[in-house]
């Protein structure tokens, strides 16, 4: 399969994954508002089971959406690709917090990628993607990245556009 349409088939779950939080995220948090002994949270309050949930359900929405244009089974792979995704996240949000950067502030390079590499780490149990494949998520991700953070700040739906 060409790398640009293997990029395409895990990046629209992932992308639409990571972006569902922001729409349908909120309620109890992932964490339940514990903290490790850094004094830190875990993850914060902005990584919620509802923020997960509806990232799985989009995540295999999209799968669904895509097998029927594709013809072909493509859920198994959007599922890994999205949980991946997430898990992504989650590992960047844990990683800030270590380094005690709150909630909505940046950490260039993490908050771009974390979600991509989880998805591709993932989906790599499956089927590893070429080379290729991942090299255009890496490039492709962070400008993408910028402009829906910069439009989802511009819809009120974020406090920062980073």
């Amino acid at each position: 399969m060409n790398d640009w349409i293997l990029a395409l088939y895990i990046v629209c779950p992932v992308y639409c994954a990571n972006g569902a939080p922001v729409l349908f995220g909120g309620g109890r948090s992932i964490d339940f508002g514990k903290s490790l002994p850094d004094g830190e949270r875990i993850f914060g309050d902005h990584k919620t089971f509802r923020g997960l949930a509806s990232g799985l359900i989009v995540g295999f929405i999209v799968g669904v959406l895509e097998s029927l244009l594709a013809s072909t089974q493509l859920i198994p792979l959007a599922m890994l690709a999205s949980l991946g995704a997430l898990l992504g996240d989650l590992a960047g949000a844990f990683l800030k917090r270590r380094l005690g950067i709150k909630p909505g502030k940046p950490l260039p390079g993490i908050d771009q990628l974390d979600f991509v590499i989880g998805a591709v780490l993932l989906v790599s149990v499956m089927a590893p993607p070429p080379l290729g494949t991942i090299l255009i998520l890496i490039c492709v991700t962070p400008p993408i990245h910028l402009l829906t953070n910069v439009g989802a700040y511009l819809l009120g739906l974020k406090s920062t556009y980073c």
